[in-house]
């Protein structure tokens, strides 16, 4: 189900610059005694997931294509580079129907399997002008099947980031108020705590995957404000990745239910045994009614 890690040749395609901040970025892990990375991206369909993790590797490793469904299962591409290993793993859109893809968090779990999530890219749109209650109802089910946990290994990546404003707002304004709206909706959909959600601040990545991307003078992709936004979206990752948070491992008991559904399944046997004896005692009470009337006649 996994990939063997090859070679990160696409490391020599980002320009020099970037490749520079790469390497210092990735060296702050290897500086923390982590060697692997592996990071999960969940999100709508459509919404840029494949198109980041071709960016973020420098290759093109998934199919993109405008016109047709995205792949249907998950997959992991693995690549390694002077003793560091960077997983990222690509997975289905969570919505079908106009309904949120139980089938697809359970394909996506069972994938996971033994697996260990360091950092989630929770991905959408900045080009989206409104969250809804499916946006809800998609959060809550990630949260639901990871556990709300996960929010605290996670980064909110927002897509189609070279994008005109509307008039009366400024480009960093506009980004700010709709992550705004986007992490208002983590939070009710995880339903985390307002302090404990203030406690683990969700940062944000703007990325633009286009190829008709503006450059800066280094051939950085930048961003309309300037932001060479590959090194300033890894960064973020680091930023998550050594958090002090736990990483979120994915194992039997987490695929097969939340450890309160296994609490309340040890109860099982005592309840069904105190319904029996109680049974036993109704019976028993019956019947000596049933002889001390016979005695009274």
């Amino acid at each position: 189900m996994g990939s063997i890690p090859r070679e990160w040749v696409g490391f020599q395609q980002f320009p020099s610059t970037t490749q520079t901040k790469l390497v210092e970025l990735f060296g702050k892990l290897k500086e923390e005694g982590l060697s692997t990375l592996t990071i999960l991206v969940l999100g709508k369909g459509g919404v840029g997931k494949s198109s980041t993790v071709n960016s973020l590797i420098g290759e093109r490793v998934v199919n993109v294509n405008s016109f047709s469904a995205e792949a249907p299962r998950p997959v992991m591409v693995s690549r390694t580079r002077s003793g560091f290993t960077l997983n990222i793993i690509d997975t289905p859109g969570l919505v079908e129907g106009g309904y949120v893809s139980y089938q697809s968090l359970e394909l996506i779990k069972r994938f996971l399997l033994n697996k260990t999530i360091d950092v989630l890219l929770y991905v959408d749109r900045l080009d989206a002008y409104r969250v809804d209650d499916l946006d809800k109802q998609i959060v809550t089910a990630i949260s639901d099947s990871f556990g709300k946990e996960i929010w605290r290994k996670s980064l909110l990546v927002l897509t189609h980031a070279q994008l005109c404003p509307p008039d009366d707002l400024s480009y960093d304004d506009f980004s700010a108020r709709r992550s705004e709206y986007v992490l208002k909706t983590i939070r009710a959909g995880s339903r985390m705590r307002k302090r404990d959600f203030e406690d683990s601040v969700i940062p944000v990545g703007l990325v633009e995957n286009s190829g008709r991307c503006n450059k800066n003078d280094l051939d950085e992709k930048v961003l309309p404000n300037g932001t060479a936004w590959i090194p300033s979206l890894v960064k973020e990752i680091i930023g998550v990745a050594t958090n002090g948070n736990k990483s979120i491992t994915v194992d039997k008991k987490l695929i097969d239910g939340s450890e309160a559904n296994d609490r309340g399944k040890m109860f099982i046997p005592l309840i069904l045994g105190a319904q029996w004896l109680f049974v036993k005692w109704i019976q028993r009470a019956i019947k000596d009614d049933i002889a001390k009337g016979g005695k009274g006649l």
